[in-house]
């Protein structure tokens, strides 16, 4: 008999050994067991993180709301992590992997990598650092380097911000050295209106007083009545008069907007110009030929 056939029938003996097929099966069944498991251990884990963050709202103490987004998404992560290790673990346990070896060959390993992945463990320790010292949190507004955006997760290793265009920017959390948060404090929205030199400046200057006074009745978002500031600039054909408002965090924007509207329909019912570029054209054809009969008049 050769070699090939030799084999030939090893294989098909193998292949009709009833005891292999029943521990396959068993095996088999095992592994997506262990995997349905996990996919119901993390989702009733993500319900019980969010369920204890919603009863932690009607204790006396309690944290900001932008604290508890960001705490939810790390614990929902941290979760995840574990959970799919332990599943690792487990399977490589049911395939009658070496467990404790391989432990231990890990640590080993991890160990050697970890001198080289100097960027992945700086990345975790300013992770930390951020979420710790809360630098910003899940929902802010915020400026990193040359992105800026609405903070939708931080991690341990990195941070997604997303831009008001839609585009989603993936920071490691290693080179985020320095942040602008726009969400902590009040916003401060500037608008500058102009008014015509033949216009009646003091009139001007009451007519908005009096409107930004009834503002903030109207606008939730005003924290105080608007400020004029007063004159702020002398242009080629108009006086612009400076307007302030203090506004909630990132309402400047929306404010801005509305305070314009307001005041250009007010200056409208009040009779005063906002100006507009003029040109002043002359044709020299006309003006030679009033020259000619100014002469021959005289």
């Amino acid at each position: 008999m050769s070699f090939v056939e030799e084999m030939w029938v090893k294989l098909l003996n193998k292949l009709k050994d009833e005891d292999m097929w029943l521990q396959m099966g068993e095996t088999t069944l095992k592994i997506v067991g262990i995997l349905i498991l996990t996919s119901i251990v993390i989702r009733v884990g993500k319900t019980a993180i969010r369920n204890i963050f919603k009863i932690r709202t009607r204790a006396p103490l309690r944290i900001s709301e932008r604290r508890e987004a960001t705490m939810v998404k790390l614990l929902e992560n941290v979760l995840t992590y574990v959970v799919y290790f332990i599943a690792f673990v487990t399977i490589l346990s049911t395939l009658d992997f070496d467990i404790k070896g391989l432990l231990a060959g890990a640590g080993i390993v991890g160990l050697a990598v970890g001198f080289g992945a100097q960027n992945l463990v700086r990345d975790i320790i300013s992770g930390f650092f951020i979420i710790f010292e809360d630098q910003f949190s899940v929902g802010d507004y915020i400026r990193v380097n040359a992105v800026e955006g609405y903070v939708e997760e931080i991690g341990l290793r990195t941070t997604k911000i997303k831009s008001w265009t839609g585009e989603m920017h993936i920071i490691p959390n290693g080179l985020i050295d320095q942040v602008t948060n726009f969400s902590i404090h009040n916003s401060i929205a500037v608008v500058d209106v102009s008014v015509a030199y033949e216009g009646d400046i003091e009139k001007a200057e009451r007519v908005i007083e009096d409107l930004l006074k009834t503002l903030p009745d109207k606008y939730e978002d005003l924290v105080k009545t608007p400020e004029l500031l007063g004159v702020q600039t002398l242009g080629a054909s108009d006086v612009v008069f400076r307007v302030v408002a203090e506004t909630k965090p990132m309402r400047h924007w929306a404010i801005g907007r509305a305070i314009r509207k307001e005041l250009k329909l007010c200056l409208d019912r009040h009779g005063i110009e906002i100006p507009f570029p003029r040109l002043v054209m002359y044709s020299r054809h006309e003006e030679e030929s009033d020259q000619v009969k100014r002469s021959l008049s005289d």
